[in-house]
Formats: C-alpha cells, structure tokens, sequence
C-alpha cells in the first residue's frame, strides 16, 4: 500500500493539466514575443493562463498577475522589488514563522543596512495585531506575514492585519501558497499589495507561480533583460507549464466548495483519531487552520533515536509519505525554527510532524496512517507501548 501526505510539499500534477501542457509542447511552441502567427498563439496561451490564475484570487484584471519561477521567487519579487526602491535602507516586518523563502531574502537585506522586526507568534502560531500595530514606524515600507504556515497549518487575520498595515500607508504582502485552492482568496477585498502563489501546491507543474500585485503598485525587477511581465519579469516565459498553472488554478477554484469541506472532514478524523496516541501533541491553531493540514510534535522526543524525522523514515518504510519540521544540517539534527518560534522546547521541537491531505486522500488512507503511527511509537518507545496497556486495561 502507498499513502502520500505530503500535499504541503507538493501536489501530483492533475491530467488536464498534463494534457494541456502537451497540447502546448507540440502545437504552441512559439515564443510568446514574437510578433508572428506562432509567437502570438503562445501569447494568448500565457494570457489565458494569466485570466485563470487571475480568477483564482478574483483579482480585477489578470495583467496583476506576474508570472515567476514558483512561490519562491514571488516572494523575493515582492521583498527585493520593494526594498530596491529606496537607495536609502529603510524598515520591515515580518513574523517569527515565515517560510525560509521570506525569511533568508529578509536576512540578506538585513545584511545591507535594512531594520528587521519579527513579531513574535503565541503557541499556536499566530501574531498578534496589536504587535504589528506597535511595531510599525514611520519609514516602514512593507509588513510580509505568511498567510497560512505550511509546518503548523496556522491561518494568520490577514485581513485584520492588512487593514492596519493601509491604514498606516505601507505595502503589506503576504504569502498564501499553501491557502490557494484551499480557502477562498478575495484580493479585491483583501486589504493586501502583494500575494504569492506556486502551481505545485494545486496540482498544477512545478517551475512556476506567479505574484499578485495591485494596480498602482510600483515594484523594481529581480532580472534584467526582455521587459516581459509587464517589465517585472524578463526572460521568455514557459508557455507549457504556465498554460498547466492556469488549468489547475480555473478548476481548483471550481472544485473549491465541495473539496475544502471535504479535507476539514478527513482532518478532524485524523485529529480525533491521533489524540488517542500518548506523547503525541497538537500543534498550530486548532480552529483557524489550513483544512488539509495535521501537525503534532513528539512530547519525548531525544534526537535521532527518537524524532520527527525518523518517525517519517519508520512511515517510509510502510509505504507512507509525510514530513518533518526539523532539519539535519552536517550531520546533527536541528530542531524546528517554527516550533521554537513558538515557544516549544528544543526537545519538543525535533519531534514535529505534518500530515497533509488531498484530492486522492481518503478515510481509509487516514485511519491506516494512524494505525501504523501507533505501530511504530509502540515498537520505538517503551513508555508509549506502557501507557498503551494500561488504557486498554481501564477501557
């Protein structure tokens, strides 16, 4: 049996998507500047791509909507783009949980003279507006929270916290590639400047994403060159894997009403079943949550005889697939950065694990995967396979 958890990482490329992309690999090969027959079939294919991923995020008109390499590069396009507008530095925020895309493009401006505030994250992750309120200064010239966090499932009150962010006059960004396709985005009533977004995350090709951008929002280009993306972007586009990016982004929005029910459904089994599991603790925001998103750290945990990580290599080897928080850097374990964030112990914080759910996920996939977790804490931890007993015995 093969179970894949990991849709926060990446998701499988859906067939209409592959189908258009050949399509695309072999009829519409032209380079969409080229003012010819075939240069300009392959610009209507990128600009129907830009109308569908527009209406994905509901955005007003689809020339918002810039093409990038993936959510990575949208979110350096809308740090750097901002910050290479001053010749003096000036000053940022972000929070304390950011994906390593926003927070090592922070660092290195930080490096250059800019002033950095992170606000800090309560036990659940989220940040507080009242902070934000507190932190912002008169030479703030952009506020990046992420929308929802890809280790720990938190959604943050991105509309709360972008009406403070407006009312004081700065640019507010926010990541929301793991929220796309998942929970309905509004840019036209969100009070955001900028928004990232990666086709990998909805079942669209990896390699590109795009960065939403208001109107009337001025931004310097990462790359010189052509002038494409409305100048914000040279270099020829991939026409295929745009045209795949549009096809997953016009049906993950068509499919958003039943399948966002659906994986909140299959995520609470999961949380009622996991919380049978001793040692095992919830993390992130129990309500304001991603709703194909578990996460919960090991109480116990004591590096790698015991972690998060080898809890994934144990599910690995039963043929399942999910993720861990920490990281292995030269050999030593490292734990989670986003748990400590939260106020974790280091302990705890190389315990952590994601489940992440998806179209193909199903209630059988859900109650397997636990019973193979209990499994695997029973045969590594002797207290775990104790207190197991012990609450069949009282049952």
């Amino acid at each position: 049996m093969q179970i894949y958890l990991d849709y926060s990482a990446t998701t499988p490329t859906r067939k209409e998507a592959i189908a258009v992309m050949q399509t695309i690999l072999t009829q519409e090969w032209g380079n969409p500047s080229s003012l010819h027959e075939w240069g300009q079939r392959a610009a209507t294919v990128v600009e129907q791509a830009r109308v569908q991923v527009a209406g994905l995020i509901n955005a007003a008109t689809p020339e918002s909507i810039v093409f990038t390499s993936g959510g990575t590069e949208a979110d350096n396009l809308a740090i750097m783009g901002v910050a290479r507008l001053y010749a003096v530095p000036q000053h940022l925020i972000i929070s304390s949980v950011e994906h390593s895309a926003i927070s090592e493009t922070v660092r290195l401006l930080e490096m250059w003279g800019w002033e950095v505030t992170r606000l800090s994250v309560d036990v659940k992750g989220r940040v507080n507006p009242l902070d934000l309120k507190a932190a912002l200064r008169h030479n703030t010239a952009l506020v990046s929270i992420i929308y929802g966090q890809s280790e720990v499932g938190t959604v943050q009150p991105i509309a709360e916290l972008g009406k403070i962010v407006q009312s004081h006059g700065a640019l507010f960004h926010t990541d929301a590639v793991q929220v796309a396709g998942r929970l309905p985005i509004d840019v036209q009533q969100l009070p955001v400047d900028l928004l990232s977004l990666s086709s990998h995350k909805i079942y669209g090709p990896q390699g590109v994403g795009a960065l939403y951008v208001r109107p009337g929002v001025e931004l310097m280009p990462l790359l010189g060159g052509g002038g494409q993306e409305m100048g914000l972007r040279s270099g020829t586009q991939a026409v295929p894997i745009i045209a795949g990016f549009g096809v997953a982004a016009e049906l993950a929005a068509e499919e958003l009403a039943t399948e966002t029910p659906r994986l909140i459904k299959l995520r609470d089994r999961a949380f009622a079943q996991l919380a049978e599991i001793p040692g095992l603790i919830p993390t992130g925001d129990d309500c304001d949550r991603l709703p194909h998103h578990i996460s919960m750290c090991l109480e116990n945990a004591d590096g790698e005889k015991l972690s998060g990580k080898t809890l994934v290599r144990q599910l690995n080897l039963a043929g399942i697939g999910i993720s861990a928080g920490a990281a292995c850097h030269s050999g030593k374990l490292s734990p989670s950065p986003i748990l400590l964030a939260m106020g974790y112990s280091e302990k705890a914080a190389l315990g952590g694990i994601r489940i992440t759910l998806g179209r193909d996920t199903t209630e059988a996939d859900i109650d397997w995967t636990v019973m193979v977790l209990k499994q695997v804490l029973q045969r590594l931890t002797p207290v775990f396979s104790t207190q197991t007993k012990y609450i069949s015995k009282i049952k």
